[in-house]
């Protein structure tokens, strides 16, 4: 169970962020999720670092 503090820093965090909704075929977010581990890396976080990397050379 999470106590008050941890919920309510949550909710904090969660007002900065927005949500993206990201579709592919069955079977790639296992592939995709494997590629972000293998880099020591959370899927989301995998996923900014290519999005981010991709902006700044197309800037």
């Amino acid at each position: 169970m999470m106590s008050e503090a941890r919920i309510k820093a949550n909710r904090k965090y969660l007002k900065k962020m927005d949500d993206v909704i990201f579709r592919v075929k069955k079977g790639r977010k296992a592939q995709i999720k494997a590629r972000a581990e293998s880099l020591g890396m959370s899927l989301n976080a995998y996923m900014n670092s290519l999005i981010d990397r991709d902006m700044e050379t197309h800037l």
